[in-house]
């Protein structure tokens, strides 16, 4: 196991642990992101998870450094069933830079996260994500504006919240 991805273990799924801290370092040392996108397909649901936080946590600052990983994200990462990592995932998704095709299957994916979860993290966090995508390709905005407008009348609170702001004008 990488010093990496060792600082990423412990705990459980509640905690954070120390993928502020990881952030940070891949940061400073962008060569580091290789072994931390790694993380995602780790042993441990617990590193799998602050792996996806650490990564979504650069894809803030530098959304440009996923470029290369796009399409394992939008692939193999996307399809997982832990919601830890879902609910990264369609935070990056909307952050990145996308082919149409790899946009294409992002939309795909955000869609059933939103429809299929059981999780309402991941669901709040898959109408952002097609939210943003949509605020970059405007042939997304009325299927997206028409699921806002669903979530507003049939969603749970926290969904609600969440339309509320990405209401179109």
């Amino acid at each position: 196991m990488s010093p990496l991805t060792a600082r990423l273990r412990g705990g459980d799924l509640r905690s954070i642990g120390r993928s502020n801290e990881v952030a940070a370092r891949v940061l400073k040392s962008p060569e580091l992101l290789d072994e931390l996108f790694e993380g995602l397909f780790h042993k441990e649901a617990v590193v799998r998870a602050r792996a996806a936080d650490a990564l979504e946590k650069i894809s803030r600052k530098q959304p440009d450094w996923l470029r290369p990983y796009r399409a394992r994200l939008v692939g193999r990462v996307a399809l997982t069933d832990q919601q830890e990592v879902r609910w990264h995932v369609a935070q990056m998704l909307g952050r990145i830079v996308l082919t149409p095709s790899q946009r294409g299957n992002a939309v795909k994916v955000l869609h059933d996260y939103l429809e299929n979860s059981d999780s309402q993290i991941v669901k709040v966090c898959a109408l952002q994500g097609l939210a943003d995508l949509a605020g970059r390709d405007p042939s997304l905005r009325p299927e997206v504006s028409r699921l806002v407008e669903r979530a507003l009348e049939h969603g749970s609170p926290s969904l609600r919240a969440r339309a509320k702001k990405l209401r179109f004008p």
